[in-house]
């Protein structure tokens, strides 16, 4: 999955925790996946296992692709956010089945069924995220925005009373869609966005927006 880190259209402003991701199966090539695979994961992987750093779990791999190639930034023992949002939105496999495999250590790449859909994830955020915010603003239009075709809403910064939600983190929803196209993942993403408001809410309306452009 490719992240978007900055809170502007193409690229601008200051880091935030993600403002949106997207992936799809031509995201990288075959020739790239197996490099990426044979030099890194599987030497990371051959090294925890000499060091007897035994783990059972999510292996998460941040990467940069640069003009001299893939540069490695960190790994994280635990998903990414969002780019887990559009990664499951591909999983066809039951994710509960996967983990339970993982602790039994029977976990292999067979394991895992995959669409060939693409996805897109655009992360709808509080009025100065990721400065200083504001919490507690009624959000409306989650029910309508969740009906549309192929969208899931992933809540984050939310809260619960009186049976509506209101905003309580920086980074409130994380709208994500699956199609056969990236760019009708993309569309019907900003679709679900447009029904959702809440005082201050702002998110970028370029996510994806590169891989677009190539295609």
């Amino acid at each position: 999955a490719q992240d978007h880190k900055r809170v502007g259209e193409g690229d601008t402003g200051p880091n935030t925790g993600g403002m949106g991701a997207y992936t799809s199966p031509t995201i990288v090539d075959d020739q790239m996946r197996d490099w990426l695979v044979n030099h890194i994961m599987r030497p990371v992987v051959a090294g925890m296992k000499v060091e007897g750093a035994e783990y059972k779990g999510v292996l998460y791999c941040g990467l940069m692709m640069t003009a001299r190639g893939p540069m490695v930034l960190e790994f994280n023992c635990r998903f990414g956010d969002p780019e887990t949002q559009p990664i499951l939105m591909r999983l066809e496999s039951d994710l509960v089945e996967a983990m339970e495999a993982s602790i039994d250590g029977r976990t292999s790449d067979g394991d895992f069924k995959w669409s060939n859909d693409a996805a897109v994830c655009v992360v709808i955020a509080s009025g100065g995220y990721p400065g200083a915010y504001e919490a507690g603003k009624k959000i409306t239009g989650l029910e309508n925005a969740g009906k549309l075709d192929g969208v899931k809403i992933f809540h984050a910064g939310t809260s619960n009373r009186d049976d509506a939600f209101y905003t309580a983190g920086g980074r409130v929803l994380g709208v994500t869609a699956r199609a056969a196209e990236l760019q009708t993942a993309v569309e019907r993403a900003y679709e679900a966005c447009a029904k959702i408001a809440f005082e201050g809410a702002h998110y970028r309306k370029d996510i994806a927006g590169r891989a677009l452009k190539k295609n």
